[in-house]
């Protein structure tokens, strides 16, 4: 099974700046985490590989992008969170949400989303993480993203997300795209970018037929100029401990700590991200304490 990786790079004398990724592995393994269902790991799989990317174009090492999605659909909302290396997390409200398909006879993502907002907040490591919603366009993700970037940021951008799965539904193919228009770019770069991106069928189908994240950008930037900058390893990361989780129960203060040792049953806490199972008992608690 090949890696997941981004590429970044530029293309037509730098007027236009582009990601691509192949995300098969960190869909497949949140799929397995969460056991969701196919249209739900669909939704996942589409959030985690926009993050990948949009974590990939921050600059500090501790910079950490959360995207999340509020919706009234029977999904019930998405949260995923990516650090400068690309390395994401993530989870869905509802894992085991089944719909129709669509009537293009695809996985109904916007029906499971459903009307909502798009929350997308960057945490710099300055007083106030930077947040920018905007309302869900589609609930298809890519063209939410796509909207999210010409209101809130002010920067021309296309955006194609996919996921397929197989038919015994574990993921077949993941990966997606950015591609943004520099402020100086020509009109002629802009018009034909945008032809381009309208003859594309969609990810998924440039996946099967065996294009890397180089290649998509190769055939969606068809004038040869695409130079890539970096190739960054990525894959389905939590961080979460004991440790980590301690802390956590720690800020509760003494007086907590003290009510939960008083009703005299261990504390357990569960990992949103990785369904990681922590326990503390007595001593655990006692510790803390101390």
């Amino acid at each position: 099974m090949e890696k997941d990786y981004i590429v970044r790079a530029t293309a037509a004398g730098q007027q236009l700046r582009a990601f691509a990724i192949t995300s098969r592995n960190i869909t497949e393994k949140a799929r397995s985490i969460h056991n969701t269902s196919p249209v739900a790991t669909a939704a996942l799989g589409r959030l985690l590989t926009a993050a990948s990317m949009m974590g990939s174009m921050m600059k500090g090492e501790k910079d950490v992008l959360t995207l999340q999605i509020e919706c009234g659909g029977p999904i019930g909302g998405l949260m995923v969170t990516s650090g400068s290396d690309g390395n994401v997390k993530g989870y869905v409200n509802n894992p085991g949400i089944l719909l129709p398909p669509n009537p293009q006879g695809k996985l109904d993502v916007a029906g499971a989303l459903g009307p909502g907002f798009l929350n997308v907040i960057r945490d710099t490591g300055l007083k106030e993480p930077y947040n920018g919603q905007t309302h869900l366009v589609s609930g298809e993700i890519a063209e939410d993203l796509t909207y999210y970037y010409a209101t809130s940021e002010q920067v021309p951008s296309s955006v194609g997300l996919g996921v397929l799965m197989d038919k015994d539904n574990t993921v077949k193919q993941a990966g997606g795209f950015i591609i943004q228009v520099m402020p100086d770019a020509d009109d002629e770069v802009i018009d034909r970018l945008e032809k381009s991106i309208n003859s594309i069928k969609s990810v998924t189908d440039m996946l099967e037929n065996g294009m890397g994240p180089e290649d998509i950008l190769e055939y969606i930037i068809k004038d040869g100029s695409v130079e890539i900058l970096e190739k960054i390893p990525v894959q389905y990361y939590c961080n979460c401990s004991k440790d980590r989780v301690s802390r956590v129960i720690s800020s509760l203060g003494r007086s907590g700590l003290q009510e939960m040792i008083e009703e005299g049953s261990p504390v357990e806490v569960n990992c949103h991200f990785c369904n990681s199972h922590y326990v503390f008992d007595m001593e655990d608690l006692k510790k803390l304490i101390r």
